[in-house]
């Protein structure tokens, strides 16, 4: 641990700088991690979990762990508060390298490095003015959220009462409709009933007239 990666100027050897996890042996790249910490160096904690979070790079999920295990070290044995650190430095050194080859055309063998890293995170705690700062930007935050919800609220509940509205119209329009349908039903009724009295009356008259074609 050396000053110019603690961001510092002058650097007392002996003193604690700050809390800090470490990860060994990472499989992956000092590059490729040094990418993702540089998009959190002097954040604090809460958001740089939240970038880390959507960060699409696989060893961000381990950073993730070192970050949550420095907190926690922070937590149990320097006794902070967890919502006072920010990341005061973060860096990742060089692992040793595991070489193997691939075959290749001609008898030749293509290098391959498997490149490891150390990943380092130290915590802080955050001075009393930047404190303040995000102290009144969450409550900020905190009430306009409120009178969303307020807001979201209200709405809700005048679209249930609309909802319940357009299903009392919807039950009732088809209440009168099943009472149409029983009203044709009993028109059809009627209907086959009378039916048959006016087929029986031409064969009434029919048999009027067949004596009369036999006498003469």
């Amino acid at each position: 641990m050396t000053g110019p990666k603690l961001n510092e100027k002058s650097f007392v050897v002996g003193e604690r700088s700050g809390t800090k996890a470490s990860a060994l042996y990472v499989r992956s790249g000092a590059w490729k991690a040094r990418a993702v910490l540089d998009l959190i160096r002097g954040l604090p904690v809460k958001q740089a979990d939240e970038v880390l979070q959507f960060t699409d790079r696989e060893v961000a999920g381990t950073i993730r762990k070192v970050l949550a295990s420095a907190v926690a070290n922070a937590v149990h044995n320097d006794e902070q508060d967890a919502d006072e650190l920010y990341i005061k430095a973060c860096f990742a050194d060089e692992g040793p390298t595991i070489k193997r080859f691939t075959p290749r055309a001609r008898g030749r063998a293509g290098a391959i490095k498997k490149r490891s890293s150390h990943i380092t995170i130290i915590v802080g705690r955050l001075d009393d003015a930047r404190l303040e700062v995000i102290q009144a930007r969450a409550a900020k935050h905190g009430t306009a959220g409120r009178r969303r919800g307020a807001a979201a609220g209200g709405t809700t509940a005048s679209r249930r009462e609309r909802v319940e509205r357009s299903r009392q119209r919807a039950a009732g329009l088809k209440g009168a409709d099943v009472v149409d349908d029983a009203v044709d039903d009993e028109l059809v009724d009627d209907e086959l009933v009378e039916a048959p009295e006016l087929i029986e009356a031409p064969e009434t008259a029919a048999d009027d007239t067949e004596p009369e074609t036999e006498g003469n």
